[in-house]
């Protein structure tokens, strides 16, 4: 997969475009809106003025030279919809990142399809809509496959890939493969609502806001809280990882106490926290939890993960310095 277009310049879209290039992929930048000819210059130039800009910051930041950042740009054309369909009919894959409607989702696909080849993967950046549903909208279903990018695109690692149930397996593993060759992080989850990340941040970031509406505790003191505590010890360990980490016997006490003494529809526990618990398989300390512990020499997994955590604080200036 080397030739790529992305559907839509919308903020999505530039960073879609922007990683691609990056990773050395000549991209075909498609406005997905039929425009005269001065509106698509318009359009055409400030979004060139911001991937620009977006490039300019990596220079700042010292990622890029100058050199670099040229060449990025110069991998981008920008095409309208009359101009796009010679590069539509090429592509090996074709991102759209429109706007979240269903209608207008289904006029653009109406439109690729006339003109895609029918092995071109076709590929959804939508956070809401199932994978099931818009694979409808495509001839061909067992190549449309989500792939959930999260912002900003070009700067964030994880990409969730989310078949349909036609999606085929082999142009799941082409999606992936072509995601980690642009040097990004691919899961795979069912088509489900909310893929995985969006579910966890919902519920973290709704609790979040309910401690400042319970008067728990200033939104500036709750925000250092999730960055030096929460979000620092999850950049080293996966949130079910640190359940086997502590022990699954924990987590059901601690949520047993919460729902109790806060909310038992906010915090109940899990049939498989409780299953686990019931067969003893509480994590680290049993051989199993939600990962097979059985097969890993334990004590250097730790000091690799104590290690990664410790470098971690020192790189964010959280590691005090030791006292003389």
């Amino acid at each position: 997969m080397n030739r790529i277009c992305v559907v839509g310049t919308g903020r999505m879209g530039k960073g879609l475009a922007l990683a691609f290039a990056y990773a050395g992929l000549p991209v075909a930048l498609i406005d997905s809106e039929v425009r005269d000819r001065k509106a698509f210059e318009s359009l055409e130039r400030a979004t060139r003025d911001e991937l620009d800009s977006e490039l300019r910051f990596l220079q700042t930041a010292e990622v890029l030279n100058a050199r670099q950042s040229g060449a990025i740009l110069d991998r981008i054309r920008i095409l309208d919809w009359q101009g796009a369909n010679a590069d539509l009919a090429a592509a090996d894959g074709i991102f759209e990142a429109v706007v979240e409607v269903r209608d207008i989702k289904r006029r653009v696909y109406d439109w690729i399809v006339d003109y895609a080849s029918t092995t071109a993967i076709i590929s959804s950046t939508t956070s809401t809509l199932s994978a099931n549903d818009l694979a409808g909208l495509v001839t061909h279903p067992e190549r449309f496959v989500n792939a959930h990018w999260l912002n900003p695109a070009h700067l964030m690692p994880l990409v969730e890939v989310s078949p349909a149930d036609r999606t085929s397996k082999e142009n799941v593993d082409k999606l992936v493969s072509l995601l980690e060759r642009v040097g990004k992080q691919p899961v795979v989850c069912k088509a489900s609502p909310g893929f995985i990340v969006p579910r966890i941040q919902a519920l973290a970031m709704n609790e979040a806001a309910r401690l400042v509406e319970e008067g728990i505790a200033s939104a500036e003191d709750i925000d250092r809280a999730v960055r030096v505590g929460f979000g620092i010890r999850f950049a080293t360990l996966g949130l079910l990882e640190f359940i086997d980490w502590g022990g699954g016997d924990i987590l059901y006490h601690a949520t047993r106490y919460l729902g109790d003494n806060v909310d038992p529809n906010r915090f109940n526990v899990p049939d498989i926290v409780q299953d686990n618990m019931a067969n003893e398989r509480n994590g680290l300390r049993d051989g199993e939890g939600f990962y097979d512990w059985r097969t890993r020499e334990v004590e250097e997994y730790r000091r690799e993960k104590l290690t990664d955590f410790v470098r971690l604080l020192q790189f964010q200036n959280l590691m005090p310095p030791p006292s003389d």
